[in-house]
């Protein structure tokens, strides 16, 4: 007989970095109407200026040390000018904390925003090369 086993479990074992959680909730906010686009911590920019490709940049998410399945979130937005930054900041945290928790299955404690800027419509213009 064999003395190792490994222990069971109904949802299974699932091991999410803080990555993967991090893209999903960068990709949730980006789709708010009013958002432009996340800003990235300094160590993320070092990271990518070396060349490291990192995944949710502007998204910082802290797994809970007493509790793997629940997280907390912190997005930093870029802001489009003229729209109500209360409003922009409640559907990010909405759509960021509905997102995560759809197809993560983990359990999200808190979504905080940080507003890093607000850009006039000019200033994306020149910035994206499109049109608005």
């Amino acid at each position: 007989m064999n003395d190792y086993s490994a222990p069971e479990s109904i949802k299974g074992d699932r091991s999410m970095t803080q990555g993967f959680v991090a893209q999903y909730a960068a990709e949730a906010a980006l789709q708010i109407d009013g958002v432009i686009s996340l800003v990235p911590s300094f160590a993320v920019a070092l990271k990518e200026k070396t060349g490291v490709v990192h995944e949710g940049k502007g998204i910082r998410v802290v797994f809970h040390e007493n509790n793997s399945e629940s997280v907390a979130i912190t997005v930093y937005p870029v802001i489009s000018y003229g729209k109500i930054i209360p409003e922009v900041a409640w559907l990010i945290q909405e759509k960021v904390k509905g997102d995560v928790e759809k197809y993560t299955g983990l359990d999200v404690e808190s979504v905080d925003v940080y507003v890093c800027g607000i850009k006039e419509k000019e200033e994306q213009k020149n910035e994206e090369g499109d049109s608005l």
